[in-house]
């Protein structure tokens, strides 16, 4: 009965080590969570998203990984390139051409899957803005691509395709294209006035950019050959703007990765979230 009664006892605290080890796996696990859960600062969360933290139901910021960097990746690696060839850097030149496959691919494919899953997590601003500028890197891609026509309709049946680039169609055309971008990245740096002083700098130079290139476009509409000597002047000045808007895009970029692996060291980017005070605290 003795032998019996320890073996109980043996037994019963054997469980009983179980069920602590359990209980201790659990609380372990349960600490993780926790440490998961602790909502980050509007500070922190508009220099990783470039977006005003916003309530939304799930957790699925927490499931899933930070998309945003993946657009600025796309975003600067098919602008600077662009910037570059437009202020004729070391030769370049043709208004980017030689870069088509980046704007397919970092500046189009890169920022529409972002936007999409920048929808997908709530955050609207960086969805709307990364998805739009997906879909101008795709068009600027797809109009300098010989086989969408874009310019070759312009041209003189008989005439070189390329000579419909010398239209006063085509430039008159695709500088209301540039116009309307502008004033698309005057919205955005209006609602840009809640997140960033660095995301206020993009859009900012960006209209500069944009004003530059639709005037480039609409001086050689009215005389593509007594314009040409102007109109290759204003693409220079888009193109230094545009490397200052891609400098901007290169330090939020670098801000956000360090942040993104709690490096010790983290980069300002001039938040601007207590600035403007957001409607909802009125309520």
């Amino acid at each position: 009965m003795a032998a019996d009664k320890t073996s109980l006892e043996e037994l019963s605290n054997n469980n009983s080590n179980y069920l602590n080890d359990e209980l201790d796996q659990k609380n372990h696990l349960q600490k993780i969570r926790t440490v998961g859960s602790v909502a980050m600062t509007a500070e922190l969360f508009e220099k990783l998203y470039v977006s005003p933290q916003t309530k939304v139901k799930g957790d699925l910021r927490k499931t899933f990984g930070n998309p945003t960097p993946i657009a600025l990746v796309g975003f600067i690696m098919a602008l600077t390139p662009l910037s570059c060839d437009l202020m004729g850097w070391r030769g370049a030149g043709g208004s980017g051409a030689a870069e088509i496959g980046a704007y397919y691919f970092f500046g189009g494919l890169l920022q529409v899957i972002t936007g999409l899953l920048e929808w997908i997590l709530g955050n609207t601003f960086s969805s709307v803005v990364f998805s739009s500028f997906g879909a101008f890197f795709l068009t600027f891609g797809a109009t300098l691509t010989p086989s969408f026509a874009a310019f070759s309709t312009y041209a003189v049946a008989g005439d070189p395709t390329s000579t419909g680039l010398e239209t006063k169609g085509f430039n008159a055309s695709f500088g209301y294209f540039m116009l309307f971008m502008g004033l698309l990245c005057v919205v955005y740096l209006i609602c840009a006035l809640r997140v960033n002083i660095c995301f206020v700098m993009i859009f900012f130079t960006l209209i500069l950019t944009f004003s530059f290139l639709t005037g480039a476009y609409f001086v050689l509409a009215m005389n593509y050959t007594g314009n040409a000597v102007l109109s290759a002047k204003l693409l220079k000045a888009a193109g230094a703007s545009a490397f200052v808007t891609s400098a901007f895009g290169w330090w939020t970029f670098f801000a956000m990765m360090l942040a993104s692996i709690d490096f010790p060291i983290s980069l300002p980017v001039g938040d601007l979230s207590k600035m403007i005070k957001p409607a909802s605290s009125k309520a």
